[in-house]
């Protein structure tokens, strides 16, 4: 049987106070324990980023790599045992950017593999520039005339490109996105969870967000993909929850 103190270390994270990263550690492993899922069966594979040193704290197998790099590598441990349950995870900026390639083909490959991005519209790790995820005109030290590009939508993409579970959760709301996470990590197939968080370094609060999102009701039908993509696109709240998902008969 499973237990929280399998799966923690003695060294003590050092990202910002208040962080959200500290809730999403704290989700996969209360996750991962609800689940009944011993650490020696996890592998934990990350890039470059805030987010990246998180295999560093949890006690289990981890890979820390090239930036945007976690998901070739993540399908290639699980390629080489089938047996193990492999978590990747990406930034906005890590993800969505340099590893935006990685993710369209993750996401039609299939890999049996549960991929989560935390998502706080910055490149925290260097001080706040504008990420893919960032809103059209954001200013920054990159940027001071305000960024010009759109926003990437990080759902409508994986929906498109074949992914078989899509999700999306809060940092500021842990036991919904313990939830979450464990009907990822259950999923057999590519399944994708993007964990809106605070950078309250650099960018904005949990009050900015708490105004912000919402949860998809009870009627609403996740196996419905063209209902998915619709509510993917959809801009004035964060709605959050299982977005889609198909059930997977692996090979």
């Amino acid at each position: 049987m499973a237990e929280l103190n399998d799966y923690n270390r003695k060294e003590q994270p050092n990202w910002c106070p208040g962080c959200g990263d500290f809730s999403i550690i704290a989700g996969i492993k209360k996750s991962l324990v609800e689940l009944e899922i011993q650490s020696h069966n996890v592998v934990l594979v990350s890039g470059v980023g805030c987010f990246a040193k998180l295999p560093y704290w949890v006690k289990s197998n981890g890979f820390v790599g090239l930036h945007g790099r976690s998901l070739p590598v993540a399908q290639g441990i699980k390629l080489a045992n089938p047996k193990l349950n492999v978590i990747a995870f990406g930034g906005d900026g890590d993800g969505y950017g340099e590893g935006g390639n990685h993710f369209i083909h993750a996401c039609r490959r299939n890999v049996d593999i549960t991929y989560i991005v935390h998502n706080n519209g910055v490149f925290g790790l260097t001080t706040g520039q504008y990420s893919p995820t960032s809103e059209k005109g954001r200013k920054s030290k990159s940027s001071p005339l305000g960024s010009f590009e759109k926003a990437i939508n990080p759902l409508s993409l994986a929906i498109a490109a074949g992914a078989t579970f899509v999700a999306r959760a809060y940092a500021g709301n842990l036991k919904e996105m313990v939830e979450i996470i464990k009907k990822a990590v259950q999923h057999k197939g590519f399944a994708f969870v993007d964990v809106i968080q605070p950078c309250v370094s650099f960018n904005h609060s949990y009050s900015y967000y708490n105004d912000k999102i919402c949860y998809l009701g009870e009627d609403y039908d996740s196996f419905n993909r063209l209902n998915a993509m619709e509510k993917a696109f959809e801009e004035e709240k964060f709605a959050l929850g299982v977005f889609y998902e198909e059930k997977v008969k692996l090979k």
